[in-house]
């Protein structure tokens, strides 16, 4: 039996309470930092442009030489200088005109529209300049953001560290898939594989995994050996059954804060730590797993990795009703059409193909006891 179930949140603050950003940093090339956090401000090097640009294709003139003209009465020039877009603008010149304002007539340059002063022209420094700010401590890099950077000539950025995750998935049952058959009552790991994949687009850096059978001492030496981890991830073996070593084990080794949490699917799930480690233990079943990689590892990894955790969320209205357990957060699995949020199953913690036909998921509060079918309702979508 658990001792006492706390809710989603308590379990979470439980935990985010005793995760702390790490603090150490790395010089990182400007492709390995895309989607990392800058340790502090960057300065511009350069001036962008570095030089006067054409804005576009056309003609290099002097401005005052274009006063009053017209398609009537042109202005004709005799200093003038073709350009592409993107070319230097030479000194003596201070603005460019379209190629459809202008017409060549041998060696005159007949404008039939004026142009003022840096009209058509990028000035020096218009972008940014040399000692601005370009983006503050806390800004996550971003594919246009690398760009910019490179444009400045920058070659690397300074980032926090990616926290390292150790993720052990349990079960004498399991077996890595392309070994071999499976025997009656064994199934292939996949749990690990899910969260490694997570861990990477989450901003993790997942440590080599091994799969552990369901034996105290293995299991102990797994948690403890992971020194080098900011977090670990235990997978299998959280509930209450004869073999389920795991939240027995990290109070020996630890710390265990939470054992039993009031959320369906995922109510085994542990909480605890090793070696000022925090350890998250999931349930075996892939649904119950999976959620609670989102409602636990998500959430923490972000705030080890000095990252925002806003889940991105879409509107829609329920096709039909949802049952949910008073007092238990429900995460109920969704497809999406045409504005509507089809529930796909509200039960089910071993379903895993439910999960795969998802587009998102939807959370019933505790203080609920099911949705109405058509009320509008915030999807959370699968990345």
């Amino acid at each position: 039996m658990f001792k006492r179930l706390c809710s989603a949140k308590d379990a979470l603050g439980l935990l985010l309470d005793r995760c702390q950003p790490l603090e150490h940093t790395e010089l990182q090339t400007l492709p390995e930092a895309a989607e990392r956090v800058i340790c502090g401000d960057i300065i511009s090097s350069a001036d962008l442009p570095s030089f006067n640009r054409a804005a576009m294709d056309g003609f290099a003139v002097q401005a005052a030489e274009t006063r009053g003209a017209s398609i009537s009465s042109p202005a004709c020039l005799k200093r003038f200088l073709p350009l592409r877009t993107g070319m230097a603008v030479p000194e003596g010149f201070d603005a460019v005109v379209m190629l459809e304002d202008s017409a060549l007539r041998g060696p005159i340059l007949e404008v039939t529209a004026p142009v003022h002063p840096f009209r058509n022209l990028a000035r020096i420094g218009e972008d940014i300049r040399r000692g601005d700010v370009v983006f503050k401590e806390g800004h996550r890099l971003r594919p246009p953001d690398i760009a910019f950077l490179a444009a400045l000539g920058q070659e690397r950025a300074e980032v926090y560290a990616r926290p390292r995750v150790a993720i052990i998935p349990t079960g004498s049952e399991l077996v890595v898939p392309g070994t071999r058959e499976l025997r009656p009552g064994e199934a292939y790991e996949s749990n690990g594989l899910m969260a490694r994949l997570y861990v990477e687009r989450w901003g993790g850096l997942p440590l080599e995994q091994r799969t552990v059978q369901d034996d105290p001492g293995l299991i102990l030496e797994a948690l403890e050996s992971k020194t080098d981890a900011d977090m670990i991830v235990v997978i299998g073996g959280s509930s209450v059954g004869e073999k389920d070593y795991v939240p027995r084990v990290l109070a020996e080794a630890g710390q265990l804060l939470a054992h039993g949490v009031r959320v369906h699917p995922g109510k085994p799930t542990a909480i605890g730590f090793v070696n000022g480690i925090p350890v998250i233990c999931l349930p075996g079943y892939p649904v119950a797993a999976f959620f609670g990689l989102y409602l636990f590892v998500r959430p923490a990894l972000k705030k080890l990795a000095h990252l925002g955790d806003a889940v991105p969320t879409i509107s829609a209205r329920l096709s039909r009703k949802i049952a949910s357990r008073p007092g238990y957060l429900s995460l109920v699995r969704v497809a999406l059409k045409d504005g509507w949020a089809e529930p796909i199953m509200t039960t089910g913690a071993g379903i895993m193909s439910s999960v795969a036909r998802a587009d998102g998921f939807v959370i019933v509060s505790e203080a609920r006891e099911g949705l109405e079918a058509g009320g509008m309702v915030e999807v959370h979508l699968i990345e």
